[in-house]
């Protein structure tokens, strides 16, 4: 009888349905995610058979689903989509490395800022898709134009937001650096690149989507390989489902990237929670 009074007690449906409903409370924007994709997929095939488009102008869900296991079976797509990351992964360490660099002289100091900055802005009001073309013809339609491309549209955003973030940090901390003697090495791991990284990591979001667009130009405007010369192929021969298959490529990248630096930035900025 003792052993059967201490036995513990099984869990009730009460208490799993208090944890199924605290899950989906924590996790709801992610539950939804699914049901938001079915739902536009639903309103898109919908949309196909009620116009009845020609697969030309529209092609319906399944049609492009077909499409993009033809692809992936033949190895075109992921062969292409090997092309356009490379480029992109290339782009954003020459982008953000500079932009790095240069981001912290700004903001450490206004002479740099005075004698940098107007070039900086003039380079900056050029559209990437005029300069572009000039890249092709300077460094022919291989990778460096393309990584060229993607490190000027990426350069931008993350050196405004390190210059502001090394701004931002607090003068009293600085002064506390200096009384405890500290050395530049020591100031900028313990104090500035600390107090920096969550203005850095907003730049760093921007930055690797904009990657993403700056491959796609920099392919548009000449090369043999990537999914940006998928979708001017598809463009040319009217292939619209290879042009969607293209997009949603890109989609998952530009995803995908955020993703890691929002993992990223989760774990770079534990300390702050």
């Amino acid at each position: 009888m003792a052993s059967d009074v201490e036995r513990p007690l099984p869990f009730t449906s009460v208490s799993a349905g208090g944890m199924r409903w605290k899950w989906l409370k924590q996790n709801g924007d992610k539950a939804l995610i699914p049901v938001v994709i079915a739902a536009g997929i639903a309103l898109w095939a919908a949309l196909v058979a009620w116009q009845e488009y020609p697969v030309f102008i529209l092609p319906g869900p399944l049609v492009v689903w077909r499409k993009m296991m033809a692809m992936l079976a033949d190895g075109t797509l992921l062969r292409h989509a090997q092309v356009t990351v490379v480029e992109v992964a290339l782009g954003l360490l020459l982008g953000l490395a500079t932009a790095f660099v240069l981001g912290y002289l700004l903001g450490k100091s206004r002479t740099v800022e005075k004698l940098v900055s107007p070039y900086i802005i003039a380079s900056q009001s050029v559209p990437i898709v005029a300069v572009a073309p000039l890249l092709v013809i300077w460094f022919g339609s291989g990778l460096t134009s393309k990584v060229l491309v993607c490190a000027l549209i990426t350069f931008f955003p993350t050196l405004v937001n390190t210059m502001v973030g090394i701004r931002n940090v607090d003068e009293d901390l600085r002064d506390l650096m200096r009384m405890l003697r500290a050395g530049w090495w020591q100031t900028f791991r313990l104090l500035e690149l600390p107090a920096a990284l969550p203005v850095i990591f907003g730049g760093l979001k921007l930055s690797v989507i904009l990657a993403v667009v700056g491959a796609v130009v920099g392919e548009f405007a000449g090369a043999n390989a990537g999914l940006g010369y998928l979708i001017n192929l598809a463009r040319g021969v009217l292939d619209t489902p290879l042009m969607f298959v293209a997009v949603l490529a890109l989609v998952v990248i530009a995803q995908g990237l955020y993703l890691l630096v929002a993992w990223g930035e989760s774990v770079a900025l534990r300390w702050q929670r």
